[in-house]
């Protein structure tokens, strides 16, 4: 009896449970490639709680007009809302070697700031298809980040990458194929024969007809036609040693997975279609990539395995951040207002104070708590500050790579030698308690500030001290610090960390305690831009470039050389935009306007911003953020309050509004996305609004964000926000 009562008790458990689930197909119209296929995710557990790896993978069923309809039905709770997304990515089962669990990775994703939306009444399932990226009158689809994969960056460019010594080919275009390899379970090549590894090197089946390709390999080159990510070519790309090559390679397991290169060469006597000759090809083994980053030579071997040349080629690995799984449930990487425009940036807070002429340094000591607040209670929209880590892992605010350290003389002790030590050399603990000078008070042996009893004036806070203690309407610009290679092949600085971690360290506490700050990271490092956008799907990044300067010594990347350089890169990494040189807008303001062509958004920087006349200058070039030094002096606000802080006040109003417009009163509209910006939105809906036809936001190009705006330019701005299109 006992039994039977279980029995009949789960079956009426299971009665209840299906009345309240309701079936939902979902149905989807969209193009994909090789392995692909397309997944749903949403906020329920159903549909994985956001997370891409409890994601529903949708089944195909035709191709009207090329593109497949790919659908699946699901029981999904019948009492509460459901926010979705779909994506395309690449499902890969355990192959009991290197892949243990079903992995997916994540191609291309939609990432409309607002998810779709099932309401909790909905019943009907949808017959017509969903576009994908398409729906609010929205197109927003971005690539993937990293979820379980690797991916490898091979890159050649400059005159010594590819080096051919046979006469008749020197002179000649040469055209680049790379296939990765995927080597045996005991990591070696021994299991290929040679000549079955020559005969693999001379094979020209085009990449696109394999139906079973992972590793996927990928290639972008920096110019205006070719700077986005595509699959190969049958015989490759030409290279350009101007120019910047980069191929992609995605995997799981890269020390296991070699790469072989080929070189093609078209005969001036060939006729139109036929194919190119075979001029050569490389191996590049995955233990030549030791490292996060760096550079190897191989050498170029004929199809007689004789050497007739040589390789040199840059390589970067980035790999999934470690102890954070970003989810899906939105995305800010691309995300920019129309108003947000002209914004002031102060400068490691309030400025530079380290300069040899003491009237054009700030009052308060650089990149301290202290400078941000005040930078922030003079009208700052944003702050820039400048981040790297201690010898114990420790990311703090400090622009320099090295210090100085008092040291009194064994004989003179009235006088006072300076040590200059790295910054990664030192602990927290040694930073924040030893007497540390900075290198320009070293340089003269002089004591700039004396201000060792006042806490927030200290130097080297910590990056979660930053973002714990200051107002969350204050907009962060965080500068990661990294060594770099100028063109005559030194470094700035020996650097010991693995690049890797190092961002896996910075990342993690921008992550954990950034909350509802808005947030943007910059680097000049091409290398750390690309981590910086696979490693996180949260917030954007921008590259900091010098561009044409005659005040700085030149980097050896091409890609830091030239504005149109850092607008083919941040194009090919699908980053937010620029931050260029000063100077280089100075000397040709032509380029402001390219950049904003590309759809980029564009910050600039350097000593030549700190004149009033000079920001006036820029902001009517319409630059959308200019960094500067004492933006208590320079700055032009008539309020001193962050645009940030206005919007926000301006959405609580609205808000407000909202509840008292309802009867009986609402209750209060959760802001779960952090952002704010969809504020206006909320408030638009609980006030039961609806817009006019005519008054809809359109669609320019397919590839457009509606984004709520806080300027009020028509009559009806009094009861409903503006829209305003953003062209990415």
């Amino acid at each position: 009896i006992a039994n039977i009562t279980i029995i009949k008790y789960r079956c009426y458990n299971i009665h209840l449970m299906k009345e309240e689930q309701r079936l939902w197909q979902f149905r989807v119209q969209v193009a994909t490639l090789l392995r692909e296929s397309v997944f749903v995710v949403g906020n329920c557990t159903e549909l994985g709680n956001w997370s891409s790896c409890g994601a529903v993978e949708l089944s195909s069923e035709s191709e009207p007009d090329g593109e497949t309809v790919w659908s699946a039905v699901v029981a999904l709770p019948s009492k509460c809302e459901v926010q979705f997304r779909y994506f395309i990515g690449i499902s890969l089962e355990p192959d009991d070697d290197k892949i243990t669990t079903k992995q997916i990775v994540v191609r291309r994703w939609e990432t409309n700031l607002t998810p779709r939306l099932i309401s909790k009444h909905a019943v009907t399932m949808n017959s017509e298809p969903d576009m994908f990226g398409q729906y609010d009158s929205n197109n927003m689809v971005d690539r993937g980040w990293l979820t379980t994969e690797t991916v490898v960056q091979i890159k050649l460019f400059g005159d010594d990458a590819i080096q051919l010594w046979k006469r008749k080919l020197q002179g000649r275009k040469i055209y680049v194929k790379l296939t990765p390899l995927v080597l045996s379970r005991k990591k070696t090549l021994d299991f290929i024969p040679v000549e079955n590894l020559l005969e693999e090197s001379m094979d020209t089946q085009d990449v696109t007809e394999r139906s079973d390709v992972w590793p996927l390999a990928e290639v972008t080159v920096m110019n205006e036609e070719d700077s986005q990510l595509q699959l190969q070519e049958q015989f490759g790309r030409p290279f350009n040693p101007e120019e910047c090559m980069i191929f992609n390679i995605s995997m799981h397991s890269p020390e296991s997975v070699a790469y072989m290169i080929d070189y093609y060469v078209y005969s001036s006597r060939m006729a139109e279609g036929d194919p190119p000759n075979h001029a050569g090809f490389s191996y590049v083994l995955p233990g030549m990539f030791n490292a996060s980053e760096g550079q190897a030579v191989v050498p170029i071997t004929s199809s007689a395995h004789r050497p007739i040349g040589q390789l040199r080629l840059d390589y970067l690995v980035v790999k999934p951040i470690v102890g954070y799984d970003c989810d899906m449930s939105v995305s800010y990487s691309r995300i920019w207002k129309k108003t947000w425009h002209g914004l002031d940036v102060g400068h490691r807070g309030l400025g530079t104070s380290f300069r040899m002429e003491i009237a054009e340094c700030a009052e308060v000591r650089e990149n301290t708590i202290a400078s941000l607040k005040n930078a922030a209670s003079a009208g700052a929209d944003l702050v820039e500050f400048d981040v790297q880590l201690t010898k114990d892992l420790v990311p703090v605010l400090y622009h320099d790579f090295h210090v100085c350290i008092a040291m009194k003389r064994k004989k003179q002790l009235a006088e006072h030698d300076m040590l200059e030590l790295p910054v990664k050399d030192l602990t927290l603990e040694q930073l924040q308690l030893l007497k540390v000078y900075h290198l320009a008070e070293g340089k003269v042996k002089k004591e700039r500030f004396f201000d060792e009893e006042l806490e927030e004036h200290q130097p080297f806070p910590t990056l979660q001290q930053a973002l714990e203690c200051l107002d969350p309407h204050v907009g962060f610009n965080v500068e990661i610090k990294w060594t770099m290679q100028l063109k005559d092949g030194s470094y700035e600085l020996n650097h010991p960390f693995d690049l890797n971690m190092y961002l896996d360290t910075v990342l993690k506490v921008v992550l954990q305690h950034s909350g509802t700050r808005k947030i943007v990271f910059s680097c000049f490092h091409p290398d750390i831009c690309t981590m910086l956008r696979l490693k996180q799907n949260k917030y954007p990044v921008m590259f900091l470039t010098q561009g044409v300067t005659v005040k700085y010594p030149d980097y050896r990347d091409p890609r830091t050389q030239t504005i149109p350089m850092a607008v083919y890169f941040a194009r090919s990494a699908e980053i937010l935009g620029i931050n260029v040189h000063t100077e280089d807008i100075l000397r040709d303001p032509r380029q402001v306007q390219m950049v904003m062509d590309a759809g980029l958004i564009m910050f600039c920087w350097g000593d030549d911003n700190n004149s009033p006349a000079t920001i006036k200058h820029l902001k009517q070039l319409g630059i959308h953020g200019i960094i500067y030094d004492k933006i208590d002096v320079y700055s032009s606000k008539e309020v001193k309050e962050s645009i940030f802080l206005a919007e926000a006040r301006e959405m609580q109003h609205m808000l407000k509004g909202a509840e008292e417009v309802k009867s009986p009163p609402m209750s209060p509209i959760a802001n779960t996305n952090g952002f704010e910006i969809e504020d206006a939105e909320n408030a638009r809906k609980a006030m039961n609004l609806s817009w006019p036809p005519n008054e809809l936001p359109t669609i320019a190009g397919g590839d457009v964000k509606a984004i709520p705006s806080s300027e009020s330019n028509s009559e009806s701005s009094n009861d409903r926000p503006n829209f305003t299109l953003k062209h990415w």
